[in-house]
Formats: C-alpha cells, structure tokens, sequence
C-alpha cells in the first residue's frame, strides 16, 4: 500500500472516530477528565488499600496488629539505641513520646513512598486488562499508610494523655497530618512513576530513606544539637527546610507542651510550602505519562 493510500486510511479512521465519538484507550486524557475519572474511582481506592492491608497480615499470627508493633518495636530500638546508649534523650522531657511521635510521622512518609515505587510495575496485569486513571493504584497505597497512621496516632494520644495529659492543641494534629497526607501522595506518585521506568529505584530508596531517617531530628533535638555544636543560626533555617522534619515538629507542637523549647524555625509554612509543591508538580509529573503505563 502506498504513502497516499496510507495516509487516506488513517485519515478516513479518524474521521470515524471523531463521528462515533470513539478514542484511543490509553491516550492521556486531559488534566480536568483525568481529575473527574479519578474521583469517580474514589471507592475503588479505598477498598483496595484495605484489600491490601489485609492480604499484607492474613498471613500473620497477630494479623493487622503488626501494623502498630512494627514502629513501636522500631522505636524501642531506637530509643535504646540513641536515647540510652548514645545519650540523645538528654535535656527533652518525654523523650519516649518524642521520638515515638517522630517514628510514626517518618514511617507513614517512608512506607508511602517505598510500596508507591512499585504500584505500577506490580500490576501490570491490572493495567493492561482494564482501563482506569493509573493514579489511583498509589493513591491506594498512600490510602493505606494513612490507615495504618490513624491506628498508631490513637495510641500515640494514649500515651501522651498519661503523660502530659490532653489538651486543646491536639486538633493541630488535623491540619498537620492533612498536610504530610498532599506531600505524600505527590513524592508517591513521582516514585511511581520513576519505579515503572526505573526498576533499580526500588534498591537505592532504602538508602535514600535510611539517609533521610538520620537526618530528620527523629532522635534529636536539631536545634540543640546546633546549639551544643555552636553552629551558626542560619544551619538551623537550612536543616528546618528538610520536609519530614518540619512534619514531625508541626506534630510534636500539636501533641507535646515541652516541645516548644525545641521547635523549628518556620516549620508550619515549610510543611504548606512543600504540600502543595510536592502534590501538584508529583499528580503532573505522574500524569503526563499516564499513556505510557503498561506499555513494553
């Protein structure tokens, strides 16, 4: 067959298209539809993150109350191994919520971001067999790390009311853990979508992550340190910028009184700042490959 006669075939296919209203599957569609589609898959979402909680556990003896043993059991290391050992705990009154509080905030970014990498690349069979906004497979993970965060901040205020005793101040936790919930999705998305054409991303995040934990003033008190270390003031502006460690101080202010001899500089416009950078850049970056998912 000929160029010309090619070119008219085409030409005459999408003629008939466009009449029956009739498009390509896997073309992307517009940012607006694409939002919508995805709203429309809401409960989709929602029953499979708790669809994969649960086949995460059903193996399990103790079944889904790992997913609060698991940091707890992470924070008793720690906490050993930093507050007893090394001496961290020095000069923070409540140093078991403290760090508790820093475990479960990072854990809920780590574990969004980590299972998120592989969203795609381990449903490709689901992928290719149906049509539906990619973007929900890690919204659904993000779904289910929020879960899991909801069970271990109850029991976080458990602790915290024995010691400090409940206050007016725990409503922050809301907008708080709202704002770490947009940062999130948006670091998800990205991962997922360097995970589906980056295969070797999942090996370098535990290292990418574990550098991270070391760094986010989980087991210490950033401005203390600087202050024992007498670093000039602006190292503290510079590491306050760091995500994860202005989520976990907006956090402690909520939840902890003592805190607030600890706090970071700017911390709640950080967290906003980051939120809605990270969400909207991650759905784009995410999205203007949605054609490409599946593919190979």
């Amino acid at each position: 067959m000929s160029t010309a006669a090619e070119s008219a075939k085409t030409a005459e296919i999408a003629a008939l298209a466009e009449r029956y209203g009739l498009f390509r599957s896997a073309a992307r569609p517009p940012l607006r539809s694409y939002l919508r589609e995805l709203w429309g898959r809401r409960q989709f979402i929602y029953s499979y993150a708790r669809a994969r909680t649960y086949a995460l556990y059903a193996g399990a003896r103790l079944g889904s109350v790992w997913q609060v043993l698991t940091p707890l059991l992470n924070a008793g290391v720690y906490a050993l191994a930093f507050g007893l050992l090394l001496g961290t705990a020095t000069g923070i009154e409540n140093y078991a919520a403290f760090l508790i509080c820093g475990m479960f905030v990072f854990t809920f970014t780590q574990r969004s971001m980590t299972e998120g990498s592989r969203a795609i690349s381990t449903n490709m069979s689901l992928i290719r067999t149906l049509h539906f906004p990619r973007a929900t497979l890690p919204l659904a993970y993000v779904v289910n790390e929020l879960n899991q965060l909801f069970i271990s901040m109850g029991i976080l205020l458990v602790l915290v009311g024995f010691t400090d005793g409940p206050a007016w101040r725990w409503f922050l936790i809301v907008p708080a853990l709202l704002l770490q919930t947009m940062f999130n999705i948006g670091m998800t998305l990205i991962f997922a979508r360097l995970g589906t054409f980056l295969t070797d991303i999942s090996q370098l995040l535990p290292f990418i992550t574990r550098t991270w934990l070391y760094a986010s003033g989980i087991f210490f008190s950033i401005p203390d340190k600087l202050r024992d270390a007498d670093a000039p003031g602006w190292v503290i502006h510079v590491l306050a910028l760091n995500p994860i460690s202005a989520y976990i101080d907006i956090v402690r202010r909520a939840l902890l009184e003592s805190h607030a001899e600890h706090e970071l500089p700017n911390a709640w416009p950080i967290a906003i700042g980051w939120a809605v950078v990270t969400l909207v850049g991650g759905f784009i970056y995410f999205w203007r490959a949605e054609d490409r998912y599946g593919r190979g």
